[in-house]
């Protein structure tokens, strides 16, 4: 007894000692510890998403991949994954788990013996305590410290906050931080979508995800996840029979990647610099924006594959410039062609090297040593490339391009022979264009921007020729110097000299003159034609400050210098403000700001920003009981007439039907545009419209220098570069659409000509159209406009 009393007096001493020891450790170490009010006010960085405009996802940004779920959005049977994984008694301990703890330290007495890796005892609420107030280190202090935050994380938050914290937070691998993340990164699924033996799976990674990742230890992680579907079966949390058919499925994860759904780089690119620019890099990319961008995933194909086209057609053009490499020794060749490095912009094309030439074929191999030909009908357009973008000779065999050793670029151009047969695969001879060009397509009546392409390849060069390359737009400037005429009260009948005329500059003498003059023809005409010597008459005539004024209005220029020069576009602007302008054009006249995103929306769901910010009482929450759609208020600012939109609009169809685009005529779509030519052919540009869809492209050397001459001889210009690449575009988006024709906005007076001469017309016949007037400026009302003259000049004879 007296043993049992000594006993129990030293137990009870050795209690007090300890909790004496306890309670100091927990003082000193709990001094300085960080509060965790701030797991309230929990908000994580969350990925940033971009969509298109109809819904698919087009990019994210985030500095940790992951997307908040709030536990009543997580499935249960994914929790009680978790928990059985790596804390079984989380809904009953109040901090640490002391079952947990002393396992843990039984099985730590073997793994020392043993001389294998000690096992940790950490709850659910000590890693959350870790992970969100404390260091990774691995010290005694932070165990104490944890432990002490993890019991005050218990006083203060239910279990459920808790375990919404840690699955929300924790690193899952695949660069996926949360669950909602991982499921994403490993299976392209949303939460509700995976499948028992998906959900074992994730709640298996916590211990060690680069070490279960099934790309990479297949096995581990199968063993992983039938390790988790024993806890959820020992738990009680699932029967025998769905613990069979667990382990049994086949653990097929998903590389996200290919599933990136839509690729639409410099689109996407221009949009997250406009977000950063708004909100600043800490909210792209932590803040967990939702972006619906109005880009058109159809139209954005077809402006790329329009723009490669155009870039692919003018560069083979104007010759071949020589293989990506030579290779002079053919011992190990397929070792030495894949050491070559893909070229930047090459995309799907391969690299193959010359083995054999004869003068109707060359023979090739790939660097898996399979081999194929090159017909010489595919190297035909391999003129040999001269300086100044001159046309080359034609070449008249194989031999005259490519010669053995050569390393080239290629690309399948003909059905993959049948096996069993000895027939060698076409494929055609490829080179990256040095030329780069523009695309921008748009809505004219909205300002969203429906597709946009900045080069011939993102990878290549991230530079954005459609909003950051500031090129001269040359004749596709004239439209707004004869809108400034319109405006002014000149009608497109308006005779106007096109005759050679000097004006005197500080410089000296300036004239403008060509081979062929027209003579005093309408204004129209100009239009059409594209006449520099009528547009510096027409210029001079309404002022230089008129024009100013209208390229500020339409936003091509902040501050146009006044010079005759910039009046016929030498001055820079871009590919995107000069299709805005367009579009101005044809809506009639109402401003527009060219948009890349139509809504924008924060973590929570609440819209921060709408590109379309009317007010419309009637469209949300209102029972449809047969009544009529509800007019939103057109409040755009006018910023010209429509009478001038569409007296101008109609001058721009004549393009198309008589003038510089008339190769379009055939495709039978009503349109409207302008070719544009620069000084020396550095830019080219065509820039047309439908009633409902405008579409700009500009081509041009990144260092401006001559696109030089046509195969016919012929400068090259806007016809024969940048309009074929809008025909395709323009025709592959409104196929199987019928255009109607261009609008005509009330007060307008319709009026049959004569377009040559700007007389009324007497019969019928190609020449006479119908033109567009403001009532009493007609031809023949005695309008007092009818003749344009520069100051001293006298009209013609047999004009009046």
């Amino acid at each position: 007894m007296r043993l049992l009393r000594w006993g129990i007096r030293l137990f009870l001493a050795g209690a007090v000692v300890a909790a004496i020891a306890i309670f100091a450790t927990f003082q000193y170490y709990g001094r300085d510890l960080p509060s965790t009010d701030a797991l309230a006010s929990y908000e994580p960085p969350v990925t940033t998403h971009l969509l298109t405009g109809d819904g698919r996802l087009l990019a994210e940004y985030a500095s940790e991949n992951r997307q908040f779920v709030p536990i009543s959005s997580i499935p249960p049977l994914l929790v009680q994954a978790f928990v059985s994984a790596e804390d079984q008694n989380f809904f009953n301990h109040p901090g640490i788990d002391p079952r947990g703890v002393v396992r843990a330290i039984i099985n730590n007495v073997g793994h020392l013996i043993q001389g294998q890796r000690m096992e940790g005892f950490s709850s659910i609420t000590q890693q959350v305590a870790r992970l969100f107030l404390l260091s990774n280190d691995y010290s005694l202090e932070r165990k104490i410290r944890e432990i002490i935050l993890a019991f005050r994380i218990e006083q203060t938050y239910s279990k459920e906050r808790i375990i919404e914290l840690y699955l929300n937070q924790i690193y899952l691998g695949r660069g996926a931080y949360g669950v909602a993340a991982a499921a994403l990164a490993y299976f392209d699924k949303s939460l509700s979508e995976l499948t028992l033996s998906e959900m074992a799976f994730l709640a298996g990674l916590p211990k060690a995800p680069s070490s279960y990742d099934p790309r990479d230890n297949p096995d581990g992680a199968e063993g992983r996840r039938n390790y988790v579907v024993g806890r959820l079966l020992d738990d009680g949390a699932i029967t025998q029979e769905e613990a069979d058919a667990a382990r049994a499925a086949p653990l097929a994860a998903h590389d996200r990647r290919t599933t990136q759904v839509y690729a639409a780089s410099y689109f996407s690119e221009e949009v997250r610099r406009q977000l950063q620019r708004i909100y600043g890099t800490d909210e792209v990319y932590e803040g967990g924006l939702s972006v619906r961008t109005t880009l058109d995933p159809r139209l954005q194909e077809i402006a790329d594959r329009g723009l490669r086209d155009g870039l692919m057609m003018y560069d083979r053009r104007h010759g071949w410039r020589g293989p990506v490499a030579h290779v002079d020794s053919f011992d190990g060749w397929a070792d030495t062609l894949s050491k070559i490095p893909l070229p930047a912009g090459a995309g799907g094309w391969q690299l193959a090297l010359v083995l054999e030439t004869t003068a109707q074929e060359a023979q090739i191999g790939f660097s898996d040593r399979s081999r194929g030909t090159i017909a010489f009908d595919d190297m035909k357009w391999a003129r040999e490339h001269l300086e100044d973008q001159r046309i080359g000779a034609e070449p008249r065999s194989v031999t005259d391009v490519l010669e053995k050793g050569d390393v080239v670029l290629v690309e399948p151009a003909g059905p993959v022979p049948a096996e069993g047969t000895d027939a060698l695969q076409a494929f055609a001879l490829r080179q990256i264009p040095d030329i780069q060009g523009a695309v921008v397509v748009m809505d004219p009546n909205t300002g969203r921007v429906l597709a946009i392409s900045g080069g011939w390849d993102f990878k290549a060069s991230e530079f954005n020729r459609a909003t950051q390359a500031m090129r001269q737009p040359g004749s596709t400037f004239k439209p707004f110097v004869y809108l400034t005429a319109l405006e002014a009260g000149y009608t497109p009948a308006t005779i106007v000299p096109d005759e050679p005329i000097t004006i005197d500059l500080p410089s000296g003498p300036w004239t403008i003159s060509s081979s062929r003059m027209l003579g005093p023809v309408p204004m129209r005409m100009g239009v059409e034609q594209s006449r520099n010597a009528m547009t510096v008459a027409l210029l001079r005539a309404v002022g230089l400050g008129p024009v100013h004024d209208t390229a500020r209005r339409f936003g091509i220029y902040d501050d146009m210098p006044l010079l005759y020069s910039s009046a016929l576009g030498a001055l820079e602007t871009t590919p995107l403000a000069m299709t805005a302008a367009f579009a101005v054009i044809a809506n009639g006249g109402r401003k527009l700001e060219p948009t890349f995103i139509d809504r924008i929306q924060d973590r929570t769901g609440a819209t921060v920003y709408r590109h379309d910010a009317r007010e419309c009482p009637d469209c949300a929450g209102v029972p449809w009981n047969g009544q009529a759609t509800p007019v939103l208020p057109d409040n755009r600012e006018q910023v010209t007439d429509p009478i001038a939109a569409y007296q101008l609009t109609s001058m721009l169809e004549g393009v198309v039907q008589r003038g510089t685009a008339r190769s379009l005529n055939d495709l039978g779509l009503t349109l409207a545009g302008k070719t544009g030519t620069t000084n020396d052919v550095k830019d080219t540009w065509f820039i047309g419209f439908s009633p409902d869809l405008v579409v700009g492209v500009y081509m041009g050397f990144d260092d401006p220098r001559t696109l030089g001459k046509s195969l016919s001889g012929a400068d090259e210009e806007g016809a024969s570069s940048a309009l074929p690449v809008f025909r395709e575009i323009i025709q592959a988006a409104l196929e199987g659409q019928e255009t109607p024709p261009f609008r005509i906005p009330p007060g307008v007076s319709m009026a049959r000509i004569d377009r040559l001469t700007g007389q009324p017309a007497i019969g019928s016949g190609g020449d006479v159209i119908w033109e567009a007037f403001r009532p009493g400026t007609e031809p023949g009302t005695g309008y007092a406009m009818d003749q344009l003259y520069a100051p001293g000049e006298v009209a013609p004879a047999g004009m009046t």
